[in-house]
């Protein structure tokens, strides 16, 4: 019997909470506009587009967060089986490997266990998320210049996460039932990041037959 991914997060106490918009504010609307897009079975390509009038900032941010946590919980199903042992480099198959860099620990790209880089990068991205300074969430305060930048290094980074995934992880997907889930949040996110050129193309490259595959 296919698993609810749900149930599965409910086991693991590990896992971090969901990240909210706050009822009343500008956000939340977006945010709830998304979802009712999503829900009512709209092409995807569709739910992705800017809605007229709306800032792209917010877009952004309100699908940064919304994936963040979608992503996070994808990786906490499995992440029983992703070990030091199991993966002890954070690769996407034989021909990718990811190394950590940040302004704290890490200083120089490191080479890391899968584990520990997915731990270090869940943090980074809770960390920018709940700064103000990055992603501000007070009516009238502007998002810094550089916001779609950082944005970009989240997304790129939470694309690795479908990556090793997908590549050394696919057959607990099918074990749990969670493959139509898991597709949909890949093909939800791709469609976003190419909508508003987010990630290079380069950096796509790891999974590029399965996503003409299904995202075609």
């Amino acid at each position: 019997m296919a698993l609810c991914l749900k149930q599965v997060f409910a086991k693991d106490k590990t896992f971090r909470p969901r990240k909210r918009f706050e009822p009343g504010t500008q956000r939340f609307e977006l945010y709830k506009k998304a979802q009712a897009s999503l829900k009512s079975g709209l092409d995807l390509r569709s739910v992705v587009r800017l809605p007229p009038g709306e800032n792209i900032d917010d877009w952004i941010a309100v699908h940064v967060v919304d994936f963040f946590n979608r992503i996070n919980l994808i990786y906490g199903t499995m992440a029983e089986r992703c070990s030091e042992t199991s993966c002890p480099v954070m690769a996407g198959g034989p021909r990718y490997e990811y190394r950590w860099q940040d302004e704290r620990q890490y200083r120089r790209p490191a080479k890391l266990s899968a584990p520990r880089y997915m731990a270090l990068l869940m943090d980074w991205i809770e960390g920018l998320i709940n700064d103000e300074d990055v992603f501000p969430t007070r009516v009238g305060v502007p998002f810094p210049k550089n916001f779609q930048q950082v944005c970009t290094k989240i997304l790129t980074r939470l694309f690795r996460v479908f990556v090793h995934v997908y590549i050394h992880h696919f057959d607990s997907i099918l074990s749990m039932g969670a493959e139509a889930h898991v597709n949909t949040c890949y093909k939800h996110f791709y469609y976003f990041i190419r909508e508003f050129s987010l990630v290079d193309q380069r950096e796509l490259e790891p999974l590029r037959e399965m996503t003409e595959r299904i995202c075609n």
